[in-house]
C-alpha cells in the first residue's frame, strides 16, 4: 500500500522485519516443543533461544542476499538463521517442519494481530456513530427514496442505522479473527509425518492460536473470509460516506464535511467546500472489493499445495488491513467532526417539499373518512402534480379540492412532522451496546 493510506502500526506487523520475527519465533518454539518430547536436549533448546539473532534491517538484507542464490526465501532464512545460532544446536532449527508450517503459522498470527487492530477501530466508528445517533435523534430531515423526497426522518435515525450496520460488521470482524487464528505444524502434506501432533498443540498455543487439520498449508478459505471482512467494512463506510456526499449538495446542504483553517475545497474557486474525504473513502472501497476477489480466487489450490496464493497474498493481506484500518479511522473522524445543517433540513423538510412529504398521510386519511384506497390515491396524486407544476403549497390544494371532505383537525394531524416520528426513539433501543 502506497505511504499515504499506510497507518504505521499496521505497516510494521507486516514489516519483514516482524515477519521473520515471527516465523523465528515459531521455529524455537517448535525446538521447545521437541525438547518436551525428548527429541533433542532441553539445553540445546535453551541455547537457541539464548542466541536468537536480532530481526532487523541487516539480517532481512542477509536473508535477501542468501535467497539469490537459493531461490527459496524460506529456506535463505533458514540458512541464515543456523549460521547466526552456530553449531551443533542450529541443526535443530526446522527439524521436521516444511516451509509452509513456519509461514502460514506466521502470517495467521500477523494477521490475527491485525485483525485486533481493525476491531478496535471498527468499535471506535461504531461508539462515534451512535454518540452522534443520540445527540441528533430529535432533529428532522427529508427522508429520500429514489433520490426523490418521501417522508421525514431524522438525522439520529440514520446515524443509528450505520451504526448498526458496522456493529453487523464488527461481529463478522470478531468472527474472521476467530477463523485465522489458527496454525500448523504437521510437515509437508500435513500427515505429521516427520513432527509429532503435539509441536503442533504446544507451538499453537504459545502463539494464541488453534492448531487445525491442514494440508501443507491452511486453507485459504479462511484468509478470503478476513477479506471479505475488511470489504464489507469498507462499504459499510462507503454507505456513510456516500450519505454525506449527498446530503452535501449544494442543493441540499444538510451536512458539511468539517473544513479546517487554511484548508482549500478547490485550486481555482475558492467558494468550493467539496466532500473529499467522503469521496475518498468510497473510491477505496472498491479497493477494499477488489482485494476481495483475488482472495477468493486463492481458496483453490493443486491437491495438497501449489504457490500460486502466495504472491498474491504478499500485496493483498498488507494491502487491506493498512486500507481497512486507514479508512475507519478516517471514518470516525467523519462521523466525530460531520457538520449538520438543522435549518437547512428544515427548510427543505417544509417549504422545500411543498408538503408534499405528507401525502401518504392525507391517503390514510381519506381511507379512514370511508373513501376506497383506488379513489383517495388518484386525488392525491392529482393535488401532488398541481403542487409541483404550479408551485404550491400540498396542503392549500388538498384543502381547496371539492372531493376532500377532511375536518381541519384531521388535517393538522396529517401534516404533522412529530405524528410521523413519534417512534424515532427505536432507532435507539436497537443500539444495544449504548451505555
Amino acid at each position: 500500500m502506497i505511504p499515504r493510506y499506510s497507518p504505521q502500526d499496521v505497516v510494521e506487523l507486516f514489516s519483514d522485519e516482524h515477519r521473520f520475527d515471527t516465523m523465528l519465533e515459531v521455529e524455537l518454539l517448535a525446538a521447545e516443543g521437541l525438547a518436551e518430547l525428548g527429541v533433542l536436549a532441553h539445553h540445546d533448546a535453551a541455547q537457541l533461544r539464548q542466541r536468537r539473532p536480532v530481526i532487523d534491517t541487516e539480517f532481512v538484507a542477509a536473508v535477501d542476499e542468501r535467497e539469490r542464490t537459493t531461490n527459496h526465501d524460506t529456506a535463505a532464512f533458514v540458512d541464515v538463521v543456523q549460521a547466526r545460532i552456530g553449531m551443533p544446536e542450529a541443526r535443530w532449527i526446522h527439524y521436521g517442519l516444511t516451509s509452509s508450517d513456519v509461514v502460514d503459522t506466521a502470517l495467521c498470527s500477523n494477521l490475527t494481530q491485525a485483525m485486533d487492530i481493525v476491531i478496535t477501530e471498527a468499535i471506535a466508528l461504531r461508539d462515534a456513530l451512535t454518540r452522534r445517533a443520540v445527540a441528533s435523534i430529535d432533529i428532522p430531515i427529508t427522508g429520500r427514496t429514489h433520490g426523490m423526497h418521501a417522508e421525514p426522518t431524522t438525522y439520529g435515525a440514520k446515524f443509528a442505522l450505520f451504526a448498526l450496520q458496522v456493529q453487523r460488521d464488527v461481529e463478522r470482524a470478531q468472527h474472521a479473527r476467530t477463523s485465522i487464528a489458527v496454525g500448523k505444524l504437521s510437515g509437508a502434506v500435513g500427515t505429521f509425518s516427520n513432527i509429532d501432533p503435539a509441536v503442533e498443540e504446544y507451538v499453537c498455543s504459545r502463539l494464541g492460536l488453534v492448531a487445525v487439520p491442514a494440508t501443507q498449508v491452511i486453507a485459504r478459505d479462511r484468509h478470503a473470509e478476513v477479506l471479505y471482512a475488511c470489504a464489507s467494512l469498507g462499504t459499510a463506510i462507503e454507505s456513510f460516506a456516500l450519505e454525506v456526499r449527498h446530503l452535501a449538495r449544494s442543493e441540499v446542504g444538510e451536512a458539511e464535511e468539517p473544513f479546517t483553517l487554511g484548508q482549500k475545497g478547490s485550486s481555482v474557486m475558492p467558494h468550493k467546500r467539496n466532500p473529499v474525504l467522503s469521496e475518498r473513502l468510497c473510491g477505496l472501497s472498491r479497493v477494499l472489493r477488489g482485494y476481495l476477489q483475488a482472495g477468493l480466487e486463492d481458496v483453490a489450490l493443486w491437491h495438497e499445495r501449489d504457490i500460486s496464493h502466495s504472491s498474491v497474498e504478499r500485496v493483498v493481506l498488507p494491502d487491506a488491513l493498512a486500507l481497512t484500518v486507514y479508512m475507519l479511522r478516517k471514518a470516525t473522524g467523519l462521523a466525530d467532526g460531520l457538520v449538520l445543517h438543522p435549518e437547512r433540513a428544515l427548510e427543505n423538510l417544509t417549504t422545500g417539499s411543498l408538503g408534499l412529504i405528507f401525502s401518504q398521510s392525507v391517503l390514510l386519511a381519506l381511507v379512514d373518512s370511508g373513501m376506497s384506497r383506488d379513489d383517495a390515491y388518484r386525488i392525491v396524486q392529482a393535488a401532488a402534480r398541481r403542487a409541483v407544476e404550479e408551485r404550491r403549497n400540498f396542503r392549500e390544494i388538498v384543502e381547496s379540492d371539492d372531493e376532500v371532505s377532511l375536518s381541519n383537525d384531521t388535517l393538522t394531524r396529517a401534516f404533522d412532522t412529530d405524528r410521523l416520528l413519534v417512534h424515532r426513539g427505536r432507532f435507539l433501543d436497537a443500539l444495544e451496546w449504548r451505555t
